[in-house]
């Protein structure tokens, strides 16, 4: 996504100054820190969908305590989720037999 001033791969050894300018070309403001696109990238990847083991593995983790950090609640997921129970209720409601009368 950002390449150092002549073009080739950002090297830690003036990773700072790299990025810096790299941000500033990109219009990105200066809070944004390197590691904040990483966060996002997760982030997007749990709103998309991604399990936590497939988070892990994305991120190189061996634990799910990193990986539960980018699984954010968001309106959207909390609307989606709302949507699928509904559908699994009305499904259920829908195969089971109609009630009996007691008559």
């Amino acid at each position: 996504m950002f390449r150092g001033p002549r073009g080739g791969l950002l090297r830690r050894s003036n990773f700072r100054d790299d990025w810096t300018a790299a941000r500033a070309e990109a219009g990105v403001s200066d809070g944004v820190h390197f590691h904040d696109l990483r966060h996002t990238g997760n982030t997007l990847a749990s709103s998309a969908g991604a399990s936590t083991r497939e988070l892990m593995t994305r991120m190189g983790h061996s634990t799910t305590r990193a990986a539960l950090i980018y699984q954010h609640m968001t309106s959207d997921r909390d609307r989606h989720i709302a949507g699928k129970l509904e559908e699994m209720i009305r499904q259920a409601r829908e195969s089971s037999d109609p009630p009996t009368s007691g008559t």
